[in-house]
């Protein structure tokens, strides 16, 4: 075998590696997957139970996704627990959807039409709700399902996940400003969590992404007990 030969068989070896990667994440539903497993792990059955589809089809993208290397698993009892294989996926997860964003007109009409044009207050950012919460100006809720809260939160954060807020407004001050977060920029948890607080006249905000953002930004988290 020729240095060339060598050099072109790595190559081709190489790009098909990556290549395993791509094939991984050119299913919308696997994108889904990797979305709620950067909130926290899941098992089958919750995944199949939350996307609205079979626990067959939810362990073949499972597996691809594995394949790949993007997802791990644990076993715990009957249970087989997924999540992201590390914090170096929900980075790539994260550039993939912003760069999305960036080339697709369609996604920016979508985000716009469905979070920009019901709320066009401004969002809060890290360092800024940081600063309110110190000095007892704000409260922070967290408005995703309650297993993604005690996955890990924002510290200091109150659950209060979004289907339950209607009945549970007076456990907030009203005096007290109200920044609300969920999965991401573009989860609309917090969107309807900020219009129903704001129609029973509080102070509401959204922050400006979501719980994954804030952690790998650095900022102080905790999990529940």
């Amino acid at each position: 075998m020729t240095k060339q030969t060598s050099q072109t068989g790595y190559k081709a070896e190489l790009y098909r590696q990556f290549a395993r990667v791509g094939r991984a994440v050119s299913s919308p539903r696997r994108l889904e997957i990797l979305d709620l497993l950067s909130q926290g792990e899941r098992t089958v059955e919750r995944l199949a139970s939350e996307i609205g589809t079979t626990m067959s089809n939810i362990s073949q993208h499972l597996h691809a996704l594995r394949e790949a290397g993007l997802v791990e698993s644990r076993k715990e009892g009957l249970f087989v627990h997924y999540s992201l294989a590390g914090e170096n996926v929900a980075e790539f997860w994260r550039a993939m959807r912003t760069l999305a964003v960036d080339l697709s007109a369609e996604a920016r009409e979508l985000i716009h039409s469905f979070i920009n044009e019901r709320d066009s207050f401004e969002t809060v950012e890290h360092s800024e709700l940081l600063k309110r919460v110190e000095s007892g100006r704000a409260i922070v809720i967290d408005v995703r399902p309650l297993h993604e809260y005690d996955a890990g939160h924002i510290r200091g954060a109150i659950s209060i996940p979004l289907d339950e807020l209607p009945k549970r407004l007076g456990e907030i001050p009203g005096e007290l400003e109200v920044v609300a977060y969920c999965r991401g920029p573009y989860c609309l948890l917090s969107v309807e969590a900020v219009e129903l607080l704001r129609k029973q006249g509080l102070h509401a905000a959204r922050l400006v992404d979501g719980f994954p953002e804030w952690r790998a930004a650095g900022f102080p988290i905790t999990k529940a007990d």
